[in-house]
């Protein structure tokens, strides 16, 4: 079974996997040092090292444009083959009841485990489209505040916690990392949720009369 999952199933999910679909930079030159007799160099991201102020901040933005570029890209094509009118109507039976959204904010779902830009374009492009109502928006917007961008940061900084052995030989961390992710998944419902009773409790009656609801759409 590990052998299928290591050789066939990871790759083929690697392929479909935002991150890998969205690229990376190459690396430049950062440094040379010299060790020994041999000279050292160091590679780092196409930033550099040293910035600051404005001009770092520039970079920073710079890095984002592709995948926010890629994440429209890929929403306009969806919707062209209209794969989002069947994700509404597919997700809406799951999401509506779970977390009061229709199911056409999938998509932002999904792709807000991975990244946050991606996650925050797709549900600016579905609130301008008039997809999702304010109140949808904000309780979307919270799912993915909550616990942001889950799957990316938790393997990237979370799991190597699950490497850690104590000197008695025992794993540090007494649990599994599917239960983490399914704890962390649960309290983003909860926290969107908490979300929606406060919008219902509270409504904003300018915004209800501006934006009807829509559930409208989804039939």
């Amino acid at each position: 079974m590990s052998h299928w999952l290591t050789d066939w199933i990871v790759p083929l999910l690697s392929t479909i996997d935002f991150t890998t679909l969205n690229g990376s930079f190459g690396k430049v030159l950062t440094g040379v040092s010299q060790v020994d007799d041999a000279l050292k160099a160091t590679n780092g991201t196409y930033r550099g090292t040293g910035g600051s102020g404005a001009m770092e901040g520039f970079l920073f933005a710079f890095g984002l444009i592709p995948s926010v570029m890629f994440a429209l890209a890929m929403i306009n094509v969806l919707e062209h083959y209209g794969a989002l009118n069947a994700a509404r109507k597919l997700l809406s039976v799951i999401l509506r009841p779970l977390l009061g959204i229709p199911g056409v904010t999938g998509l932002a779902i999904i792709g807000s485990l991975q990244s946050t830009d991606v996650g925050a374009s797709l549900t600016r492009a579905l609130a301008d489209e008039q997809k999702i109502n304010a109140k949808e928006k904000e309780v979307l917007t919270m799912f993915q505040f909550s616990g942001g961008v889950m799957i990316t940061n938790f393997f990237s900084s979370g799991a190597v916690l699950f490497t850690l052995v104590l000197a008695s030989g025992e794993l540090a961390v007494p649990t599994t990392i599917g239960a983490c992710i399914g704890v962390i998944f649960i309290m983003k419902i909860v926290g969107a949720n908490i979300m929606r009773l406060y919008l219902t409790t509270f409504p904003d009656k300018d915004e209800q009369e501006q934006q009807p609801s829509s559930t409208a759409t989804e039939k």
